[in-house]
């Protein structure tokens, strides 16, 4: 019997990002005026264009970035933003959902409203079902609203780089809410009190207005998996016997740079199979067992930590990191041992292991 396995990583998402340009760089940038109260803390670029008036830095700061105010970095920005807001409000097909967003679950896709407009009370969550690079976007024809301390939680991978709020007209953050995204508004926004914004706050022809904020511009790198294409774990014939074989180099790399950021790379596999996969064709899942070993090389100030080995009945997990700051990656090299049945018949036995990283 002879044991071929092919190798696959996780699906890609159907949407692809809305590309910001330059706009990229500004955690903040305004068309008018950016006015700031209160001790703003923005990580990212701050931009104004055409408009010149960008008060209230001090007492606001920038950190890990500059204040372009009517030059040409935020000219271009503009134009960028323009290119990208556009881009957004024309993807299809939209799912119509309710204005109010509070306490659902939405999975990646294109929404939008009946009414045209938005609303987050309590907590909407984004779930990526496992797909980093999973696209959320919501096209609001006029406003998007956030009450007081309400929150936007994202799961299952799901990245702030890759939510796209489309705002018609102009958007309003409660006091003390948590958005996660990019908002995109045609005219203007305002970041009441004690808003965090895990993204970007960017207004097209209208004025940016701050209070004692957190807005922390989103990564624009990317968590990804790399697997070798197949493996041959050889053959054998005694009965019962063990079938062992290396499956070849697994990469994860993370470009997100991110503090305190991490990853979780899991492995489930399909089961052998040949001929007409009846019975004595076929080994569970279950004879599967995957055993990561040691990193054979890693960058980056993360933590590395290897799953358990284990039989891949279930999904399990592969290999993980912590801890880090900036980017990293990790390659391991996983041995696959199968356990022969008994009642086995003779041929050449195929499977799929899949990785996943989130």
């Amino acid at each position: 019997m002879t044991m071929l396995l092919t190798a696959q990583s996780g699906a890609s998402a159907p949407q692809p990002p809305v590309a910001l340009g330059t706009a990229a760089n500004f955690a903040v940038l305004g068309a008018s005026t950016v006015t700031n109260t209160g001790g703003t803390v923005i990580t990212g670029d701050l931009g104004l264009s055409p408009g010149t008036s960008v008060t209230g830095f001090p007492p606001g700061t920038v950190v890990t970035g500059a204040i372009h105010a009517a030059d040409a970095s935020a000219a271009q920005a503009q134009s960028d933003l323009t290119t990208a807001y556009n881009d957004a409000a024309a993807r299809t097909p939209a799912t119509t959902v309710p204005t109010e967003l509070g306490s659902t679950t939405l999975t990646p896709g294109v929404y939008d409203s009946a009414a045209g407009t938005f609303g987050i009370t309590g907590n909407l969550t984004l779930d990526a079902q496992g797909d980093p690079d999973a696209v959320f976007i919501f096209q609001a024809a006029s406003t998007l609203i956030t009450a007081s301390s309400s929150t936007v939680t994202l799961t299952g991978g799901a990245q702030a780089a890759n939510v796209i709020w489309q705002v018609g007209s102009s958007a309003t953050l409660g006091t003390g809410s948590s958005l996660a995204g990019n908002v995109l508004a045609l005219t203007s926004i305002t970041v009441t009190t004690g808003v965090s914004v895990n993204g970007r706050i960017l207004a097209r022809n209208g004025a940016v207005t701050l209070d004692t904020n957190s807005i922390t511009r989103p990564s624009t790198g990317a968590l990804a998996i790399t697997v070798p294409g197949t493996a041959n774990l050889g053959s054998a014939t005694a009965d019962p016997a063990n079938v062992s074989g290396s499956l070849g180099a697994v990469t994860v790399t993370d470009t997100r740079g991110g503090p305190s950021t991490g990853w979780t790379a899991t492995v489930s596999s399909t089961k052998f199979t040949t001929g007409g996969a009846t019975a004595s064709e076929t080994i569970a899942k279950s004879f599967i067992r995957y055993s990561p070993g040691a990193a054979t090389s890693t960058t980056g100030s993360a933590t590395f930590t290897p799953g358990t080995a284990g039989d891949l009945g279930s999904t399990r997990t592969a290999f993980s990191a912590s801890d880090g700051t900036g980017d990293n990656s990790a390659t391991w090299n996983p041995t696959i041992t199968m356990t022969l049945p008994a009642s086995i018949v003779a041929g050449t036995y195929t499977a799929t292991i899949t990785h996943s990283v989130l």
